[in-house]
């Protein structure tokens, strides 16, 4: 049986020797997702089915990295890493004659569009051809495999791979993009019959075309643009030159969005970042993972958001952080704020310098403005923490909870010592250490009664005099 749809083979068993990584190729991280997850979120939204993925160098850690993020994909192991063809071989047997159109795209191409790809399908059904491959004119071709022509501007005659090349064929700037359309019968029969005789000792599935070719099968050339999308990445160099492509894709999506970006060159925001209309984001800000930014928001320059949600009408002020925080509406933050896992702010709170919360619940309107710790705790609506203050939560085997009712008041310098209640209305000294539950509206005072010792620095001066060399010699004087 046929697929109806074209399905989608994948080539990723390279090592990538010029990354010089323990980590396979594919999955490094471009602007916060693996090649290989961006490859495959291109197959898909371009309609193909059935997503078969050859692995080989690391390819426990592929599958272990993929199959945790929930992908649903038939997995093709290369045992030797002997070309693309031998690839394309290993996934005969997986595919076998059910296959249709065959769609072929690298595993390390990370830039190509669902558009770019769906454009170019719609031209090798429309063109009839048994195989369709992908090229593009560049002005440095490398290492890329050379488009050869019957003539120029004629048919394909061959491809010739960069080691294998000549000087006349290295001058050719019309490169293989890698990516390919085969009808699949056509495909297997044709890599059945490859050899390893080139300079890789490996079975290339470019040669396929030019076997085509002189067989009379119609083979159809696409040449598309830009060159960019079809960047293969083999180095660190090109990995951060492909990071910087899909940044700027990024920016430039939200700012035709609606939002304000002061510096998009400094501006990092991950591919599933969401912001919303009228947010402002300074120069040097970050924003990575599943964060979600709402309107009309302020991220100032310095500040770092991981998988973090920003309702509406949120200033985030210099140089603060957020990890897995929730952030309500119109709260401010910073600046030099440090939000961690489990924080969860109401609306209109403030949360100050120096202020850090861990797992810890913020009631509307509760306020921290300076120099706390708030961890493992949850605050009611409406409190005043002072500068200072401290929920001790870990007692050296558990972490412990502190909860703090409405309307409560804590004084500058308190340690909160948990597990503690603070009912609602309470009042906290300042300086207090409070280890045991505070009534409703109750003042608490846990600090020594202060005593006032007169004359004590002149008692301290004469102490020095006495005990100085110097000061005994007629020498020094009170110092």
């Amino acid at each position: 049986m046929t697929h109806s749809k074209p399905v989608a083979l994948i080539l990723a068993a390279g090592k990538g020797t010029r990354m010089r990584s323990a980590l396979p190729k594919v999955l490094h991280l471009v602007a916060g997702r693996s090649m290989i997850e961006r490859v495959l979120d291109t197959a898909m939204a371009a309609g193909l089915e059935h997503p078969h993925v050859v692995v080989g160098f690391g390819h426990e850690q592929v599958r272990a990295r993929m199959d945790g993020a929930g992908w649903q994909v038939q997995w093709v192991h290369q045992i030797d890493q002997r070309g693309t063809g031998d690839a394309v071989r290993a996934a005969r047997g997986h595919l076998g004659e059910r296959a249709g159109t065959v769609v072929v795209l690298s595993g390390d191409v990370p830039l190509l569009t669902p558009a770019s790809l769906t454009g170019f399908l719609a031209q090798h059904r429309s063109s009839g051809a048994a195989a369709s491959l992908v090229t593009v004119r560049v002005d440095d071709p490398a290492q890329y495999g050379r488009i050869v022509r019957e003539r120029p501007g004629g048919p394909l005659s061959r491809i010739v791979e960069a080691r294998d090349a000549d000087p006349v064929d290295k001058r050719i700037d019309e490169i293989n993009a890698g990516l390919y359309a085969f009808d699949g019968p056509t495909l297997f029969r044709y890599v059945d019959r490859l050899g390893a005789n080139n300079a890789k000792n490996e079975y290339y599935l470019t040669d396929v075309f030019g076997m085509m070719v002189a067989d009379g099968v119609v083979v159809n050339p696409v040449a598309m643009a830009p060159a960019a999308e079809f960047l293969g990445i083999n180095s660190r160099v090109e990995l951060a030159q492909a990071e910087a492509v899909v940044r700027e894709r990024k920016v430039r999506a939200l700012m035709e969005a609606g939002v304000t970006v002061h510096d998009p060159r400094t501006t990092y925001v991950d591919d599933e970042v969401v912001v919303g209309a009228d947010t402002v984001l300074f120069p040097g800000v970050s924003l990575y993972g599943k964060t979600v930014v709402g309107e009309r928001c302020e991220v100032r320059s310095g500040t770092v958001v991981r998988d973090s949600v920003l309702h509406d009408g949120v200033v985030v002020r210099e140089c603060s952080l957020l990890d897995q925080a929730v952030v309500g509406e119109a709260t401010q933050v910073g600046p030099f704020a440090h939000l961690r896992p489990g924080a969860r702010l109401g609306r209109d709170v403030r949360v100050g310098n120096f202020v850090e919360v861990k797992n810890a619940t913020l009631g509307d309107r509760t306020k921290a403005s300076h120099l706390s710790y708030l961890g493992d705790a949850a605050l009611g609506a409406d409190v005043n923490i002072g500068a200072g203050t401290i929920t001790c939560n870990y007692d050296g085997f558990h972490k412990n909870r502190t909860v703090i009712g409405d309307g409560v008041f804590v004084g500058s310098d308190s340690i909160l010592v948990a597990p503690v209640e603070l009912g609602d209305r309470s009042f906290v000294a300042a300086s207090s250490v409070v280890t045991r539950d505070v009534p409703a509206g109750a003042l608490a005072i846990a600090r020594e009664r202060q005593v006032n010792k007169e004359g004590y620095r002149e008692i301290l001066e004469n102490k020095h005099a006495d005990s100085c060399p110097i000061c005994k010699a007629g020498g020094g004087g009170k110092t």
